[in-house]
């Protein structure tokens, strides 16, 4: 199988889906959702009008911040020890497995490692409810793991599940390029039921480096919020580290000749926000020096400043200590981001539907 067609940059291949309704009664539709964390992505679907369903996390205190927020419909648990047959139908499954396997950040062990291997649950599952679409997000080192052959399988195994097969392409899209204050490259895999006919294409990027929503524009006025918004505790040599940095900068500018130069580290260390463009990307782990920190204070970011980049709600409130809660908001989707593309795919499937029910009532008709 070939994917050398990965989807890159949709804006130079601009090719946007209209869709117009004869039927003013538009078709719910119902979503799962697998490996939901704190519920980035399920939020952004919600904004939209899908009707959730069911999802599921292992991690207990990401599934408190999820039934506090959205709703009590998650379900605490390994997804390996799941009774499939107890979760409900729907016409779309979403969700992101695992990333860190596929990170390229760390060392990278791909589908030959347990956690590598938990998107064959995805696959198990959408294979049993036969959706009409799914949407798997993953980091962008998922196109290079294993040599490129992680991917080559995922999407393989993705096309073939199921009682008729997926079209299945996976696309590469930058999340500020659709309203998050944050430069974040993710991948994401869109199956289609090969039955459908209707075409599919990621929609158009709302946003670019003309219009970037910045790190300033979505801090503004952060310091009022009430929740989720305590200052870590720093050593007195970090501030001083990032005082030798200005805004935008890494660790790359403090002199070589300062006390507090450290030879060896990476670019990511000590990196400041710049006020004037977007957050770089935000990660979930990691010790001191890769907390992310502000433009203006030398001090590290605040968890609701880390999801004031995400896109989140200021009465969104993450369960956890500041450690928990930064991870819990690192490997979620921008739910400010995911939103644009989900109310595409809402239009897409409500077409879809409404023109299965033309096609019913027709065949009925005879």
């Amino acid at each position: 199988m070939k994917i050398d067609n990965i989807v890159a940059e949709p804006q130079l291949r601009i090719k946007n889906l209209h869709l117009k309704h004869e039927n003013p009664i538009k078709p719910e539709i119902d979503l799962i959702s697998l490996f939901s964390g704190c519920g980035g992505m399920d939020l952004g679907f919600k904004k939209s009008g899908f009707n959730i369903k069911w999802a599921n996390d292992n991690d207990r205190l990401a599934c408190e911040t999820y039934k506090n927020n959205i709703s009590n419909h998650i379900v605490h648990a390994d997804i390996t020890e799941i009774d499939y047959s107890s979760i409900p139908d729907a016409d779309v499954v979403i969700g992101g497995f695992p990333c860190q396997d596929f990170s390229l950040l760390w060392q990278r062990g791909g589908i030959n490692t347990d956690r590598g291997n938990l998107y064959k649950n995805f696959v198990d599952i959408v294979s049993l409810k036969n959706p009409l679409m799914f949407i798997a997000e993953n980091v962008k080192g998922i196109l290079t793991a294993n040599k490129k052959q992680a991917i080559k399988q995922i999407i393989s195994d993705f096309s073939k599940t199921g009682a008729i097969g997926y079209n299945t392409t996976p696309y590469l899209i930058n999340f500020a390029d659709y309203g998050a204050p944050q430069l974040r490259q993710r991948v994401l895999i869109i199956g289609i039921r090969k039955d459908i006919h209707d075409y599919f294409d990621i929609p158009s990027p709302t946003h670019s480096i003309d219009n970037y929503v910045t790190s300033k524009q979505a801090l503004e006025n952060v310091e009022n919020v009430k929740y989720n918004n305590e200052h870590q505790k720093i050593q007195p040599n970090t501030i001083e580290k990032l005082k030798l940095i200005p805004p935008g900068g890494n660790f790359t500018d403090i002199p070589k000749d300062s006390p507090h130069y450290v030879k060896g580290m990476i670019s990511h260390v000590y990196r400041r926000l710049h006020p004037d463009k977007p957050s770089t990307t935000i990660i979930a782990a990691g010790g001191g020096g890769t907390w992310g920190y502000h433009y203006k204070e030398p001090r590290p970011l605040t968890n609701r400043e880390r999801a004031r980049l995400f896109g989140y709600p200021d009465d969104f409130i993450f369960e956890g200590t500041i450690t928990e809660v930064r991870r819990q908001i690192g490997n979620s989707v921008p739910p400010a981001g995911i939103l644009p593309i989900a109310n595409h795919i809402k239009l897409f499937l409500e077409k879809v539907k409404t023109d299965v029910y033309k096609s019913e009532k027709s065949r009925w008709a005879i």
